[in-house]
Parts: C-alpha cells; sequence; structure tokens
C-alpha cells in the first residue's frame, strides 16, 4: 500500500534461468535437456552484483548498427543504463520469491503480474515439443514461486498456439490455481493470426476458466513485432516500434475478428506498449471497419468493447501525466492500469509507484481505478 492506495503492478517479469526450468520439466524431457545446451545464453544478472546467470534464447537478433553509422558492429551492446535508486535484490526472477515479496514491500506494491521472459522465445523453435516442455516446466516454476505469496504473486498461462490440444489441456491443469488470472497466448510462426479459428479453444477455455487474455510484445526474440526484419539493423528503431506496434496489430486482429463478441466474458489487456496511441487507435479501427469491412461481422465496435470495460492497457511513467489526462479523458478512467516494469531497466525501483503519485491531477476515486480498481477488473479474484 501507498499513501493509502492498494497497488497492482500490472506489467513485471519474471525469467527463470535454465537451471531453474530445468528442475521443473517432466520427468519423461529430462533425458533430452541436452538439446537445450545450444540455446543457453549468458547474461548478467540486474541484480547489481554483476553474477552471470544463464537463460535459455531462441533467434536472438541483436540489432549492432548505431543510427549514423554506416556498418553494425558485432558483438557491441545497447546503452541502456538503469532508471530507478536502487537495484532490485538477488533471485526475483529465478527462485527467490522472498526477495521479490520485499521488493514490492520496500516499493509499496501490494500485488504483481509476473510476464514470463526471454525463455518464451521457444516458439521460434521448429520443434515444438521442445515449446511444450518448457511452458509446462515454467508453470510448474510458477505454483512453486508464486504459492510463497498466493495473495499477492500472480501471472498467465502461457498457451501455445502451434499445439492448442496441449494449451487447453494446461488450462485443464492450472486454470483454477491461485496464481493464474490470465492467458498468454505465443502466436508462431509469426503469420499466425490471432483471430484464426484453430486458436477458438483457447477463448473458449480461458472464457471458461474467467481468465483475461495479455499480450506483451517483444524485440529482439520469438515471437518477433511485426516489421521486426526493417529496423535498419538498430536496436533504438526496434524497441521504439515493438511494443506498440505487436499490441496494435494483437488488439485490431482481437477485437476486429469478433472474439469479445463470442466470448464477452473475456478481457483483453495490453502490456508494456505505451498508452497514449490508444484513442487514436480506437477511432481507426472503427472508421476501418466501417471503411475497409473484411472483419468478423461484429456486435459491438472496437470504441464499445472499450466502454463496456473489456479492454486494458498499463501505463508507463515517460509518457507523463498530460497523457494520461488525453487517454482517459476520451477513454475514460476505467481502461489504464499502473505498472512498473520492474526488474527491468526501465522501472523505477523503489520509486516507481512514488513517480505517478506526483501526478496531482488525478483525483482520489480515480487514482483507486489506476492503482487497483482496473486490474481487479481485468484480473480475476483467486
Amino acid at each position: 500500500m501507498k499513501n493509502g492506495f492498494r497497488v497492482w503492478d500490472v506489467d513485471t517479469h519474471i525469467n527463470p534461468g535454465a537451471d531453474v526450468l530445468d528442475k521443473y520439466v517432466d520427468p519423461g524431457f529430462r533425458p533430452r535437456l541436452s538439446e537445450l545446451m545450444p540455446y543457453k545464453a549468458a547474461i548478467r544478472s540486474r541484480d547489481g552484483t554483476g553474477d552471470e546467470r544463464f537463460i535459455y534464447r531462441f533467434d536472438y537478433m541483436p540489432y549492432e548498427r548505431t543510427l549514423g553509422e554506416a556498418e553494425k558492429r558485432p558483438g557491441s551492446r545497447d546503452e541502456r543504463q538503469w532508471r530507478g535508486g536502487r537495484r532490485p535484490s538477488a533471485g526475483v526472477e529465478d527462485d527467490r520469491a522472498d526477495n521479490r515479496v520485499g521488493d514490492m514491500d520496500i516499493e509499496g506494491a501490494d500485488r504483481q503480474f509476473l510476464v514470463p521472459s526471454a525463455w518464451t522465445a521457444v516458439v521460434g523453435h521448429p520443434d515444438v515439443s521442445i515449446e511444450i516442455a518448457l511452458i509446462r516446466a515454467f508453470h510448474r516454476h510458477m505454483q512453486v514461486f508464486c504459492g510463497a505469496a498466493p495473495e499477492r504473486l500472480k501471472g498467465p498461462i502461457v498457451a501455445s498456439t502451434r499445439d492448442v490440444g496441449e494449451a487447453v489441456r494446461e488450462f485443464r491443469e492450472w486454470g483454477k490455481s491461485k496464481w493464474a488470472v490470465a492467458v498468454m497466448p505465443i502466436l508462431s510462426p509469426n503469420d499466425r493470426p490471432v483471430d484464426h479459428p484453430d486458436l477458438e479453444p483457447i477463448w473458449q477455455a480461458a472464457a471458461e476458466h474467467d481468465l483475461a487474455i495479455v499480450n506483451h510484445s517483444f524485440f529482439a526474440n520469438p515471437p518477433y513485432f511485426p516489421g521486426y526484419r526493417d529496423m535498419w539493423d538498430n536496436a533504438f528503431l526496434a524497441r521504439l516500434c515493438a511494443h506498440p506496434w505487436g499490441a496494435m496489430r494483437f488488439m485490431a486482429g482481437f477485437l476486429a475478428g469478433g472474439v469479445l463478441d463470442r466470448h464477452p466474458i473475456l478481457r483483453l489487456a495490453v502490456l508494456e506498449c505505451g498508452f497514449g496511441w490508444l484513442p487514436f487507435w480506437v477511432r481507426r479501427m472503427d472508421e476501418q471497419v466501417a471503411y475497409m469491412g473484411r472483419t468478423a461481422k461484429l456486435k459491438l465496435l472496437p470504441s464499445e468493447q472499450f466502454a463496456a470495460g473489456r479492454v486494458f492497457c498499463n501505463i508507463e511513467a515517460h509518457e507523463q501525466e498530460p497523457m494520461y489526462e488525453m487517454v482517459t479523458k476520451a477513454l475514460g478512467d476505467g481502461v489504464l492500469m499502473y505498472a512498473s516494469d520492474y526488474p527491468h531497466y526501465e522501472c523505477w525501483y523503489p520509486n516507481s509507484i512514488d513517480k505517478i503519485m506526483e501526478w496531482s491531477s488525478i483525483g482520489p476515486p480515480e487514482r483507486q481505478k489506476l492503482f487497483w480498481g482496473n486490474a481487479s477488473r481485468c484480473f480475476k479474484a483467486t
């Protein structure tokens, strides 16, 4: 709690290392772990120790050219810096749920939604059985990790779109668990449309378990964002475009594909994609439904799904207070949710909540919706 307000942080990340995921694979898959060795990548821990840890990474695109230079510099890295005043505690993306809850207490967050990160790029691997194995391992890991603080740590069931039957099986196993409050479909191959009829069992199972549908784009790993090959090999352009473009396409296909019409109990949340584009995109979707057609036969226009309280998006601190005012004036105060991006470099831990609390134009009722109420409508109570 912060300044008398409960806080639901809807965009935080968990990225269990290869050694952690290995512990949770099916016994029958364990003899195949050697097949994953080529995909182990060394990274530096975000906790500030600089310790090396290994994650699973597939088809990583480094984007090695700096704007203004003629050629890329192989092996070079981007220049991102830690934004906050303190680094996260050790193991908060791996298996130290106690440290994660401790960081939440320091910052004032009551609840977090944990978005899986790099390992989901397994959708780029041609062997679907490896994708399913890591998804199942992740769900077992979440059961243990979130079980340390079941009222405070929540996350998505990751749904394979290459093996819909396995995805539905995971719903049956985890759909009533305390931690599962959403579904995160990973679309692969990259031309697999979110509105494809083959995915209908996923939406049906999500509706049966009252789970929100979550989209979170990635920029350097599969499933790639639209236009990922057109970034002139530059990380600035890729990171700039990836999350908004991915969310725009997913939202348009989902809404104009009629998924919410067929399953009105569902909710859609797009995460870590900015939010200032929402009014423009909502009006443009409505216009293109009328002008271009070639959509499902819709009962409600995209703007009407927003008005019905079925579509959500998180804020980002860098877009600042005037952008928040513009979006809420256009779409109402029931759409936007607080998020920090903890423990990634772009968060302001331990002052992410403080930065939004400084937005003086937000009155108490609207503030309650931003920090808690809208997320509580988006994600079911468990």
